[in-house]
């Protein structure tokens, strides 16, 4: 699988697993487990409303409060930054943050209007009741072919369970999106030029259709 297919299935992959879990198995959820699940019953939910569907803007604002509690952007935009993070200014980290969420947040959103025949099977899990970091594993099923393995790595941060990285078939989320700003950096000259050119794809994508390309 090429870096960005296994990229672009992973941000889908984020949003179908916050769709129905497979009957069963919610009651016997572990808490990092429902912190997946909170947010499948408000999607679904708004799935059913085809006329909300037909809203871009809505959706990405809706898809945004919905996730962002259960997902830790600044640590995810630490760990694809890498070295780079280090080197940052202050401003350039909170306004690469917040251009990298907005990434997320749209690719999540056009994925919410476009792929719903899916739904999600949680894997057992073995954590202590002290335990601070987990991999939460999961199966996406689809009818006709085979489940596709995706995990997510949650770490407890101020009493609430939090994703930082999702791996598709073993491979990390993060770790692609690290190579690709890395190569870009390079490209580009600085880190400033990306976050530039990440607000530029964000505004015209934002501004398009949601079955336009991003």
């Amino acid at each position: 699988m090429k870096a960005k297919q296994v990229t672009i299935f992973g941000l889908l992959a984020v949003l179908l697993s916050l769709m129905p879990v497979t009957k069963g198995v919610a009651a016997d959820l572990l808490p990092p487990q429902q912190a997946i699940q909170v947010a499948s019953a408000k999607l679904q939910e708004k799935l059913q409303d085809k006329s909300f569907t037909k809203d871009f803007t809505k959706i990405t604002q809706f898809v945004n409060e919905v996730i962002y509690p259960h997902t830790d952007f600044d640590r995810i935009s630490e760990l694809v930054l890498g070295k780079i993070w280090k080197t940052a200014t202050i401003d350039e980290r909170e306004r690469f943050k917040h251009e990298f969420q907005t990434l997320l947040v749209r690719t999540y959103s056009r994925a919410f209007v476009e792929f719903n025949d899916w739904s999600v099977r949680f894997l057992p899990i073995e954590m202590g009741s002290d335990e601070k970091k987990v991999v939460v594993k999961t199966e996406v099923l689809q009818p006709g072919i085979q489940p596709i393995g995706v995990n997510y790595r949650m770490l407890l941060s101020n009493g609430e369970w939090k994703a930082y990285d999702i791996m598709i078939e073993g491979v990390s989320l993060v770790t692609n999106y690290r190579s690709t700003f890395t190569n870009e950096v390079q490209t580009k000259g600085s880190l400033n030029a990306v976050i530039e050119g990440l607000v530029k794809r964000n505004a015209e994508a934002l501004a398009a259709k949601p079955a336009a390309n991003s």
